[in-house]
């Protein structure tokens, strides 16, 4: 439980600060940590980068991404599906090529007009729209899903690559799309608030030549806040949540 907590509270690094989108580590603001603990780094990869996801100048979720594995380790968010356009654009995290670069999540096509900045130079850190292309029993799969935001621009930041993985395509269109609309809207029904992480298990498979991993299980934790608290008290003490609850591990690697 309490390493529970103390994950969900990435999302409060993110969602509060006024830093630049790439940051050194999560860890770098307790403040907004449950009880001023930093996470651990119990889930933290060799080649880490901690990504609290920026679109059109507001942060939305965070991520904790694998630059070697080029997939993220997982997402927070705020459960809070509502109305809103889905992107017809995949995005990339320019900060991850050159921390000097804009703080908004970008399109390939943005860097190689404004840097001239080729997807090979994109891609040495991260996955690019090349990389899901002709995908074979694979889906895109969003840990922080479109589904579970509200609002054109918090739907539009979940395509971000660096907020997907490789996915089996029949649990992301079966198993998985039940949990997205159906598990979650149960399970939260009378939360204020409800915290999510969505996390990824890294497989064997690759794609793209070895460059993008599939992972080979899926896995979210969840804690619902009820009653009515201010945002301070909200993300001051997540310790008044009234319920968690847990799916681990689901297959997500293809067959």
């Amino acid at each position: 439980m309490l390493r529970l907590l103390l994950l969900l509270q990435v999302l409060a690094s993110c969602l509060w600060l006024g830093h630049s989108e790439v940051v050194n580590s999560f860890a770098s603001y307790p403040k907004f940590s449950y009880r001023n603990t930093a996470p651990d780094n119990g889930l933290e990869p060799a080649n880490p980068a901690w990504i609290c996801q920026r679109y059109n100048s507001s942060y939305h979720f965070a991520s904790l991404y694998d630059k070697t594995l080029r997939i993220p380790v997982y997402s927070a968010y705020i459960y809070q599906p509502g109305l809103g356009n889905r992107s017809k654009s995949q995005f990339v995290e320019p900060q991850l090529i050159q921390p000097t670069y804009p703080r908004d999540m970008k399109t390939e096509k943005f860097l190689r007009k404004q840097y001239k900045i080729s997807p090979q130079q994109t891609g040495q850190s991260q996955a690019v729209t090349q990389d899901y292309k002709k995908l074979q029993g694979l889906d895109r799969g969003h840990l922080s899903p479109s589904g579970h935001q509200s609002g054109n621009n918090s739907k539009l930041a979940t395509f971000t690559l660096t907020n997907i993985v490789p996915q089996n395509s029949s649990l992301n269109r079966g198993a998985w799309k039940d949990y997205e609309f159906k598990t979650m809207a149960k399970t939260s029904k009378g939360c204020t608030t409800t915290y999510v992480i969505m996390g990824a298990v890294p497989g064997n498979p690759h794609i793209t030549d070895g460059r993008v991993n599939v992972p080979s299980h899926l896995w979210l934790a969840a804690c619902c806040l009820a009653g009515t608290f201010s945002s301070d008290q909200r993300h001051k003490d997540v310790g008044r949540a009234s319920s968690c609850f847990a799916l681990l591990p689901i297959s997500g690697e293809s067959s």
